[in-house]
C-alpha cells in the first residue's frame, strides 16, 4: 500500500485571469478587462487540484519562489487536499506567473516561468516516489530542465513501480524538441490534445499521427476539444467518445487538465478504460461552468451535481 494515489511532478505557477476583455490588445495601446482574479495555476497543479476533489490521494513534487506567490500556491494545493510536503522553496528564484486572457471559448498566455525553470531530475527524491502509486506529468516545454531530464525521471518512476501519464502541452518555441519513439514506451497513458500530437510527430492528420506513433504507445487518449476524445490502446483498437457540451461556457482555462484528472482520478481506482475516459471528458466539460482551472472542482458533490445538469453520472 501506498501514501497516494497519484503524484503530481512538475510546474507550478499563478494564474492571473483577466475575464470580460471586449478585442485582442495592440501595441502601444491599452484596454480594459471587466474581471480579474488571482487562482492557482499550471497544468500539473490544477491537475492535481481537481484530482484530489475527485477523490484521489495526491500529492505534488515542484518548486517554486519563497514568495507571496509561492506561498499562495502552496496554500492552494493544501486547501484542495493535495500534499504539499514535498514542494521545494527556492529563495533566489521568483514563483511563475501566468497572465491568461480569456474571450470567449479561447484564450491568450504569457508565462514567466520562475522556480520551475530548472526543475529537474536533481530535484526527485526517489523516496517521494515510492510513497506514490501513479505520476502525472504535463508541460514538459516550459520546463526546460524536466525536458532534458524526462527519459531519465521516466525511467526513475517505473523503476519505483509506478505508472506514469504525460500530457506534454503545447510547446511555445514549436520546435517540439523530444524523442516521442523514445519516451512513449515508458508512458502508459500518453494524453495530448490532437494539435499537439500532429506538431509532435510533424503529421498533418489525426490518423498520420497515430500511425505514427501506435507503435510506440501503450494507451493514447487524444483531446479533440468540442468533438470529444479518442482513445487508441497497444493493440490500435480505437474508442472515439463524443463531448458533453457546455452552451454556456464561463472560460476554457484547465478543460484539458480537468479531462486529465478525471480519466487518472478513475484509473487509480481500477475503472476501465472506457469509464476513465467517460469520466475526463465530463471533467473537462465541468471544467467550463467556472472561472479558473479549479473553480469548478470545490469537492466532489459540486461535481457530482455539476455532471447531473449535463445529464451525465460522474462514476466515483
Amino acid at each position: 500500500m501506498r501514501k497516494y494515489d497519484i503524484l503530481a511532478l512538475g510546474e507550478l505557477n499563478v494564474d492571473l485571469l483577466l475575464n470580460d476583455i471586449p478585442s485582442l490588445p495592440e501595441i502601444g495601446k491599452e484596454i480594459f478587462a471587466g474581471k480579474m482574479k488571482l487562482a492557482l495555476g499550471s497544468s500539473t497543479a490544477i491537475f492535481a487540484a481537481n484530482a484530489s476533489s475527485l477523490g484521489a490521494k495526491v500529492a505534488f513534487l515542484g518548486a517554486v519562489g519563497d514568495d507571496s506567490f509561492g506561498r499562495f500556491v502552496i496554500s492552494s494545493l493544501h486547501d484542495k487536499g493535495v500534499g504539499t510536503s514535498s514542494v521545494l522553496l527556492k529563495n533566489d528564484e521568483a514563483t511563475g506567473l501566468t497572465v491568461v486572457m480569456n474571450y470567449s471559448d479561447d484564450r491568450a498566455n504569457v508565462t514567466y516561468p520562475g522556480a520551475m525553470l530548472h526543475f529537474g531530475l536533481k530535484d526527485i527524491n526517489p523516496d517521494v516516489l515510492v510513497e506514490a502509486r501513479h505520476v502525472h506529468i504535463s508541460s514538459i516545454f516550459l520546463q526546460p530542465q524536466l525536458l532534458r531530464d524526462l527519459p531519465e525521471i521516466l525511467k526513475l518512476a517505473k523503476a519505483q513501480g509506478c505508472t506514469v501519464s504525460l500530457d506534454t502541452q503545447w510547446d511555445p518555441s514549436e520546435e517540439w524538441a523530444v524523442d516521442y519513439k523514445q519516451i512513449l514506451p515508458l508512458i502508459d497513458v500518453f494524453m495530448p490534445n490532437e494539435k499537439e500530437v500532429m506538431c509532435l510527430t510533424k503529421t498533418n492528420s489525426i490518423e498520420d499521427a497515430i500511425d505514427a506513433i501506435k507503435e510506440y504507445i501503450n494507451v493514447a487518449v487524444i483531446k479533440m476539444g468540442a468533438k470529444g476524445s479518442l482513445m487508441v490502446d497497444k493493440g490500435g483498437h480505437r474508442n472515439f467518445m463524443d463531448a458533453f457540451l457546455n452552451r454556456e461556457v464561463v472560460d476554457a482555462i484547465g478543460a484539458g487538465d480537468s479531462f486529465n484528472s478525471g480519466f487518472i482520478a478513475s484509473m487509480v481506482k481500477g475503472r476501465t478504460l472506457k469509464v476513465c475516459q467517460h469520466n475526463g471528458n465530463l471533467a473537462g466539460a465541468i471544467s467550463t461552468t467556472a472561472a479558473g482551472g479549479t473553480g469548478a472542482f470545490a469537492n466532489f458533490e459540486s461535481v457530482r451535481n455539476a455532471a447531473s445538469k449535463f445529464g451525465q453520472t460522474y462514476y466515483l
